[in-house]
């Protein structure tokens, strides 16, 4: 952890915090949604983390893609604010955030998939019936599940 998150903590210890997050979910020409398999709770989820000072919410989730799975994201729409009590987390070090998270599609994107900055194991693509929710990040559940109800229509 870096930046401001990593100024709070030093402040705050573990208490909860308010996380102000962005996140993208890549979805291919099939309709996939690429996730990346977490190296702290070991639980699927898509690229996105705490935006910085004076950061906007956009380049936050480009950034966090481009670190986390080695894309750069071409064109962004706005899909989801993730935010309420089912975001309220502890991480597995014992850090307790409630997120507000502004989550993007993105359909269009360059680079070579790669989870080479640690927070990622694993990264692939799934369809919406491959997906186990109980395999998804709990504070991030409801985004996924939104996900697949849009994917449906």
């Amino acid at each position: 952890m870096t930046g401001y998150m990593a100024e709070m903590r030093k402040l705050v210890g573990h208490r909860t915090i308010i996380q102000c997050a962005a996140s993208i979910i890549c979805v291919d020409d099939k309709g996939r949604m690429l996730l990346g398999k977490r190296s702290d709770n070991h639980k699927w989820g898509y690229s996105g983390g705490a935006v910085e000072i004076d950061e906007r919410a956009e380049d936050c989730a480009k950034r966090e893609l481009l670190e986390e799975m080695g894309l750069v994201a071409e064109e962004l729409s706005f899909f989801y604010v993730n935010s309420g009590p089912e975001t309220h987390y502890i991480y597995p070090n014992g850090d307790e955030v409630s997120n507000f998270e502004i989550v993007y599609l993105c359909r269009k994107w360059h680079g070579e998939l790669k989870a080479d900055d640690g927070e990622m194991e694993e990264l692939r693509f799934f369809s919406c019936e491959e997906v186990d929710l109980n395999e998804i990040s709990p504070p991030i559940r409801p985004v996924v599940e939104k996900f697949i109800q849009c994917s449906k229509k």
